[in-house]
């Protein structure tokens, strides 16, 4: 695991420079706290920051080709390495290292960009073909493994992380109102624009190429069709589950380096970690950490599971300085990130990074097999389907408008009024229901914002193309898309890197991936019950009924105690006059927010806390490349046309493979 920059000139006489890629890689030591390693050459800089996993001694990066002509460097992990690299021995080419990264530069020798599409793991790389004078950027099909690109002044910057490239290029500190407003809708920003309107990221599922001056972007993977495969039985869908899931655990054991596992004593965590213990030959290392707050300490659950399947358990019960961590991790994290199960997942890779270097989560098992309560509340919110279209738009541009604001069940009605996939995105979205009640947004932004794309329209997409006609599965293609790549595996990413820690995630293997994807939806969702086929795997292989059977709380905190406590003084800072001064909000709606929280103890946390991390982020990450006095001081753009790196790709986009 590492973190990769690097910068690639239109011209051979350019100002890349190894002091240059030096810089950038500086900025991302935590990623990669093992190693340095340089390319410069011809117009070209290659960099990374490496973490050692495999091959300790041997796999110092950038990695070349037998001739010198095509030069790697490359974040993450490949498990079918050891398969590919006898075929490539048989063909001729000839290896210096046993890592993974070298079986992709020969790789690109026989299949150029398209290599990747044989690789099975997570990935960020780029690959600088000195031939050509081409460079090819990739990253994996799921979005586990970050990569960020600008085109300026002629050359191609390349990082892991954006501040890599503000490093090097801090007149790219343009802030783009088109994400502010997507993060205010969604808690963070989907792909592919980022929070600066000359950064992008590369969607997963994407290669780039530069080539004289000339970027090309392309999708050489999708998820396939879903609901294409209807299992005879539950046994037979089980046998099949058990036996790609142990495979992608298996697989994700190899390591030169301690290895353990996340375990909240969930349905997903529990699961992966019995996977573990069938497959090692020792007791497997389990972390978990919990909180004083009873109603948020899971610690119980994974003990249990812990104790079922005789893990080395390490737990930790958490008394933390969260003004610190909040004012630390808002420092570090490029874009406003509004989840706040960032903090627990920061501090258990913390305790983990104490005893391993590699740690195995349940991230994905959600997104893949239906596992948030808003699918079935949803499906049960169908029945309004019934009332004609046209009494629902009379309802809400006749009858909403004189309902009492603070009338029981105002927002639910306007909600179940819309069509079905347009109440799943107002469910997903802060602004709208805020703003019908009190407008939380100043006249100067919205005058900004005119031009703008509607930030809804970044889920409508996806339900466009989705390769899936149930609606379920359509809900379930638009969430893998969007909020698990930009909320689940960005925190995942973000907060283990910070501990140096690498994460990886069995349940995300994209072979099992695609066999999920087109099982059919009465396997994921079954009534009320959630994860159907998986809790019931769960329960073969030996996971606790205690842990299986009860109310699902995520990576759950005590955030509102925190807010009325720990937390109570930070929140001034959204009422001071630096704060509205920016231009972004209305003071009214501010106080509005903060009086119902404060004083009426309404349940605003979430509000709150992401209206937070908005300003932190201001003041603890922005303003290291920009001291602005307001935010109509600055150049601010609405970038809605990077919503899509392609617009003619997710329409013709391959499936699978």
């Amino acid at each position: 695991m590492c973190g990769i920059a690097g910068a690639v000139s239109t011209t051979r006489e350019s100002n890349i420079t190894e002091a240059l890629v030096h810089h950038m890689c500086q900025q991302i030591v935590y990623r990669g706290p093992d190693d340095e390693g340089l390319y410069v050459a011809d117009g070209a800089g290659l960099g990374m920051r490496r973490l050692s996993i495999i091959d300790l001694s041997g796999g110092h990066q950038p990695v070349f080709n037998e001739d010198r002509n095509a030069w790697i460097v490359f974040n993450g992990e490949i498990y079918n390495f050891p398969e590919l690299r006898p075929q490539l021995e048989s063909r001729g080419h000839r290896f210096y290292t046993h890592t993974d990264t070298e079986v992709i530069v020969h790789l690109y020798e026989e299949m150029g960009a398209d290599c990747v599409k044989k690789l099975r793991g997570m990935f960020a790389l780029a690959i600088y073909d000195k031939t050509k004078r081409k460079l090819t950027l990739a990253r994996d099909r799921l979005g586990k493994k970050p990569l960020h690109y600008a085109l300026h002044n002629g050359n191609l910057y390349f990082a892991s992380e954006i501040k890599s490239i503000l490093a090097v290029a801090p007149e790219l500190a343009e802030v783009n109102s088109q994400a502010l407003l997507e993060y205010l809708y969604f808690g963070y920003v989907p792909d592919p624009i980022t929070a600066f309107t000359g950064i992008h990221k590369l969607p997963p599922g994407y290669l780039l190429e530069f080539e004289n001056g000339k970027i090309t972007i392309r999708q050489y993977w999708d998820l396939p069709p879903y609901d294409t495969y209807f299992p005879k039985s539950e046994e037979e869908c089980l046998e099949e589950l058990e036996r790609r899931l142990f495979e992608a655990t298996r697989i994700r054991l190899i390591s030169d380096v301690p290895l353990g596992a996340f375990l909240s004593g969930g349905i997903d965590s529990s699961t992966v970690v019995a996977m573990m213990a069938r497959a090692s030959s020792g007791p497997v290392k389990t972390f978990s950490i919990g909180f004083k707050h009873e109603d948020f300490n899971e610690a119980h659950y994974a003990r249990i599971v812990a104790q079922k399947f005789s893990t080395d358990h390490h737990e930790m019960i958490l008394e933390p300085d969260v003004v610190q961590t909040v004012e630390h991790l808002t420092s570090s994290l490029e874009e406003p990130f509004g989840d706040s199960s960032m903090l627990p997942t920061y501090y258990v890779s913390q305790m983990a990074r104490q005893h391993v270097t590699v740690a195995l989560s349940g991230d994905g098992g959600d997104e893949m097999f239906a596992g948030y309560t808003r699918y079935g509340i949803h499906a049960g919110q169908r029945i309004f389907e019934h009332i004609p279209g046209w009494a629902r738009r009379l309802f809400r541009n006749q009858i909403f408008p004189r309902m009492p604001r603070t009338m029981r069940g105002r927002a639910f009605a306007y909600n179940v009024s819309l069509p079905w996939q347009e109440r799943y995105i107002d469910q997903l979205s802060f602004v709208p229901g805020f703003e019908r009640n009190l407008p939380l947004l100043s006249d100067g932004f919205r005058d900004v914002l005119r031009s703008s794309d509607d930030p809804g329209n970044a889920l409508r997409r996806y339900f466009t193309h989705s390769p899936a006609h149930d609606p379920l599965s359509q809900l379930l293609y638009v969430d893998a898309k969007t909020y698990m790549v930009g909320d689940i595996l960005t925190k995942v990413d973000r907060m283990s890197m910070l501990n140096s820690l690498e994460v990886r995630v069995p349940i995300l293997d994209h072979e099992l991936v695609e066999w999920a994807a087109g099982l059919s939806s009465a396997w994921k969702l079954r009534g009320r019950q959630q994860k159907y086929i998986l809790v019931k795997l769960a329960e073969r292989v030996g996971v606790p009924r205690e842990a299986l059977y009860r109310k699902k709380q995520g990576f759950a905190l005590p955030l509102d105690h925190w807010m009325r406590h720990e937390l109570k003084d930070m929140l001034t800072i959204l009422l001071e006059p630096r704060t509205l001064d920016r231009g972004y909000f209305a003071a009214a709606g501010v106080r509005k927010l903060m009086d119902d929280h404060l004083v009426r103890h309404r349940g605003n946390t979430a509000r709150i806390w992401r209206l937070l991390m908005f300003e932190l982020w201001h003041r603890n990450f922005l303003e290291k490349f920009i001291k602005p006095a307001g935010l109509f001081s600055l150049p601010v753009v609405a970038d809605s046309r990077r919503r899509s790196p392609d617009s003619a790709a997710l329409a013709s986009a391959p499936v699978g493979g």
